[in-house]
């Protein structure tokens, strides 16, 4: 089968990471295990003709010769790492054992301490055995698997939530300052250096409204500063709470850092948004990275992540469309997906299957429904067990899941790209045009910003567009005053507002099982 190959469709793009789950890249990994594997047996492949699955490096989009579509850049979390990289672990060695042209993005776990699934007293200087030993395992798992990563940071979140503050004895925005500074400082010390082949360092911004989130901008910056730490300083930015969801934020957040020459090239030239699924924001951060590259910085790159692809499947959601209406809303169209055992013997295509039953009024084929039956996701009979011995309701075992899973991450990086390029041929997303007076293009603004002269003149501009900034759906799907609250917008991490959706909300802790049937 011919490779669609993502890698060269990117361009000048915002960088979309896959934020690869560990259920999928047990299947990778495990498939490659000389011992024990084959981890799924070739005969379960889909065996559709012309095209069949051959090799589970296939469904890998970090090998670039085997690939269905090969895609080089990924998010993996050390919150669900296995840390300890003196053991082989087969589950992990998708992104271990990676093609030396890949780009991981390593998380370093602040959720799972804010979650208490990290165990410990992470206050600053608490001296708690845990915390010391988890922080000095998570740096080096990051310095040693990943090419950029983010630091330890506490998430404001925190403190506005009981359960977690009790978890990780943080209590109020100070400690939450503290406990990272604590963290940036460790990192800062045992790091092992770019020059020694070690991470790039991204520095985290928080804050959970604008007042919050400055405090902790001039809280944190100096240690991006090359001047102040010439050979240790962190290598650019990740933007978590109220900075990767309020355009307005990130606009000021962006001029301030130009100005306080935290913005070189060759030192700060990468930025993350975290947990960004909104497809117009696709397009969005595309334009203010252009901005930056144009006025600024030639070398800078924004990437941002999600974990839609994964979290969809586990909760039933395969994504059957992606929509583009010109001066309307962009989205990926998902709903729950075929489920029934009477398919488990069906030799149907799945994309003519799923359409002539209704199960879909449209399919967006990808490599990975090309090859598809519909017993290859229906897979268990009426009367087979599954693998714990019980008759379960569903009709599809682990491996259905995975490759929808591969399916859905295809349709995600793709509607990314194919909305850059709509917009490149002079198509919009309705909120990429001021509503107001002038009905300026969100492109012009931002280039004004950055082309001004001085940073008043770049601050007024800003200001002067704030009923527009208003307007702009965040990260979160809500805009206007719901959308200056992070507190209500982390209870709604996964909410999807597209009416398209014809779903409850995605269940992390759906995804969080099938990873553990696993384990």
């Amino acid at each position: 089968m011919d490779q669609d190959n993502l890698t060269a469709k990117q361009q000048d793009y915002a960088v979309f990471l896959p934020a690869i789950s560990g259920f999928y890249a047990t299947f990778i990994g495990k498939q490659r295990d000389p011992v024990n594997g084959p981890y799924v047996d070739p005969a379960r492949f889909p065996q559709g003709e012309p095209n069949k699955l051959t090799d589970m490096e296939q469904l890998n989009w970090l090998n670039d010769q085997k690939a269905l579509f090969p895609y080089r850049w990924s998010l993996y979390s050390g919150g669900h790492a296995n840390l300890d990289l003196a053991k082989q672990d087969w589950s992990e060695d998708m992104v271990r054992n990676r093609d030396p042209n890949t780009l991981i993005l390593g998380d370093s776990g602040g959720f799972q301490i804010a979650k208490g699934l990290w165990e410990g007293d992470w206050r600053a200087g608490s001296g708690c055995p845990r915390a010391d030993a988890k922080r000095k395992a998570v740096l080096n798992w990051l310095d040693n698997i990943s090419n950029y990563c983010m630091t330890l940071d506490i998430p404001t979140w925190v403190i506005h939530d009981k359960k977690a503050s009790d978890a990780c004895r943080i209590k109020t925005l100070q400690e939450a300052v503290d406990a990272t500074k604590y963290n940036n400082e460790y990192f800062m010390a045992h790091r092992k250096g770019v020059q020694n082949g070690g991470t790039r360092i991204l520095n985290v911004l928080q804050g959970d409204n604008h007042t919050s989130a400055e405090e902790w901008y001039q809280t944190m910056k100096h240690y991006c500063d090359p001047v102040l730490y010439p050979d240790t300083h962190f290598d650019g930015w990740a933007m978590g709470g109220q900075n990767m969801c309020d355009v307005h934020l990130v606009l000021k957040r962006l001029v301030a850092l130009r100005y306080d020459n935290l913005l070189q090239e060759g030192v700060h030239d990468w930025m993350h948004f975290l947990g960004t699924s909104k497809l117009e924001w696709a397009v969005l951060l595309t334009v203010i990275q252009r901005a930056i590259r144009k006025y600024v910085n030639p070398a800078f790159t924004i990437s941002f992540d999600c974990a839609s692809p994964f979290l969809a499947t586990a909760n039933g959601q395969v994504y059957f469309e992606n929509v583009f209406p010109n001066n309307d809303k962009w989205s990926y169209r998902m709903a729950p997906s075929a489920d029934d055992k009477r398919y488990a013997t069906d030799t149907r295509k799945w994309s003519s299957g799923v359409v002539t039953d209704g199960v879909y009024e449209r399919w967006q084929e990808s490599p990975v429904s090309d090859m598809l039956q519909m017993r290859d996701i229906c897979y268990y009979k009426p009367g087979d067990l599954n693998k714990i011995g019980k008759e379960g309701q569903t009709s599809w075992d682990s491996f259905s899941y995975a490759l929808l899973m591969s399916h859905n991450v295809y349709q995600h990086i793709t509607a990314v790209q194919e909305a850059n390029r709509r917009f490149d041929s002079g198509e919009h997303p309705a909120m990429m045009r001021y509503s107001g007076p002038g009905g300026e293009y969100f492109e012009h603004i931002v280039d004004g910003i950055f082309a001004a002269p001085d940073r008043a003149t770049a601050e007024d501009i800003i200001e002067h567009y704030s009923a527009y900034w208003m307007e702009i759906v965040g990260t979160r799907g809500f805009k206007g005053k719901r959308a200056l609250n992070s507190n209500t917008m982390f209870n709604a991490l996964f909410e999807f507002e597209e009416p398209e959706v014809e779903t409850e909300d995605l269940d992390q802790t759906r995804l969080d099982k099938l990873e553990e049937e696993l384990s």
